[in-house]
């Protein structure tokens, strides 16, 4: 069924609702749901609660109440139809006697997949597929690509000068761009999962990771080290503040008592070619823990990494109008001797200022 401007409406409020979901809820995917009444009025909304309860049907249809009856109800992701910690979402919807349900998107969960737009038709609720369902399947790219290939979906986050640098020769890199954009940078994190660095990063800027923008601190992500060789000292920020925001470091090395003692996690994992962390199976092991969205913010050899093996999935460039010169670090570090036609290709999605700033937004070629 073509959907009308009201439909394209409401589904893109429905996916406003969803975006404030990201980052909170995995291994779930960031649903919202908006519940129109016959009269076109909203009368219920909501969006996946912290940890992936409760669902955005069941908040949007709690507030509906009675008015749910003979409404519409517009979900970003095809409605549940498997028992998980709660009912399905299809069962409250027909329950509700919600007349029509405009999904943007299948869900390709297995358990779902078809499943709860067949019930809805059997109960007989209308139901019509297809609106904004490209921006619904890039809201859940994570969520998606982690049923479909196991591991979660990776941004490299880069803040550098005009000329691709990170920081100066001496290694100074804090303030490279203004606050706004560093602002931003908050927020990525806030919407992501987990975010990784490499031991470089972690030795050289001893970073928190967390979320410090007022109102979303609780939203800090599980924070990951690749420490081939466990050199992340234990009085580090990331070891001590380790029993109040999760940290994970991944190694291929024995050892890391004194970590442990701090309350940051220490897995040994596959080496790669280098003797490094292999990238692929950490991310596999990232995937195996419910994780559908990475940040990565460095090293350039962790970003040159993930784009040889072809693992980068977004770019988030923040370019900053100052010059370091040669003698700079770079972002990205040398990649693997390619010609033009294999190097990563990535097209532009987004632009947008803050400031003096620019941050240039890119989504890897299919």
């Amino acid at each position: 069924m073509t959907a009308n401007l009201s439909d394209l409406r409401h589904m893109r409020h429905a996916l406003a609702l969803a975006e404030r979901a990201l980052g909170a809820v995995a291994p779930n995917p960031a649903v919202g749901c908006v519940i129109v009444s016959r009269e076109d009025h909203v009368a219920g909304r909501g969006w996946t609660g912290r940890g992936g309860r409760p669902h955005a049907e069941a908040v949007a249809l709690e507030q509906a109440g009675a008015a749910a009856r003979g409404a519409t109800a517009y979900v970003t992701l095809e409605p549940c139809a498997h028992h998980g910690r709660t009912p399905p979402c299809v069962n409250a919807l027909v329950e509700a006697g919600v007349a029509r349900v405009v999904a943007a998107v299948e869900d390709p969960d297995p358990r779902v997949r078809g499943k709860g737009f067949a019930i809805l038709r059997d109960s007989g609720v209308e139901v019509a597929a297809g609106p904004c369902a490209k921006e619904a399947a890039e809201l859940n790219a994570g969520f998606f690509l982690r049923l479909r290939e196991g591991r979660p979906l990776v941004t490299l986050k880069i803040a550098q000068s005009l000329d691709g640098k990170t920081a100066t020769a001496a290694g100074e890199s804090k303030w490279i761009t203004g606050e706004a954009a560093r602002a931003y940078g908050h927020l990525l994190r806030a919407r992501h999962d987990a975010i990784l660095i490499g031991s470089g990063t972690a030795l050289a800027d001893d970073p928190q990771l967390t979320c410090r923008l007022p109102g979303l601190e609780d939203r800090s992500p599980l924070r990951v080290v690749l420490d081939t060789r466990l050199k992340l000292n234990d009085w580090s920020k990331l070891a001590q503040s380790a029993a109040t925001t999760p940290t994970l470091v991944f190694t291929t090395a024995d050892g890391g008592g004194s970590l442990a003692a701090c309350g940051v996690e220490v897995a040994k994992i596959a080496r790669d070619a280098r003797g490094r962390p292999d990238a692929a199976a950490v991310l596999k092991e990232l995937g195996r823990r419910g994780i559908t969205r990475l940040l990565v913010e460095g090293g350039a050899t962790v970003h040159a990494t993930l784009l040889d093996r072809g693992l980068a999935d977004r770019l988030e460039i923040f370019r900053s109008p100052l010059v370091l010169g040669a003698a700079g670090h770079d972002g990205i570090d040398s990649l693997a001797s390619l010609t033009l036609g294999e190097a990563p290709r990535f097209r532009p999605v987004g632009r947008r200022r803050f400031g003096a700033d620019l941050l240039e937004s890119f989504a890897r070629e299919d």
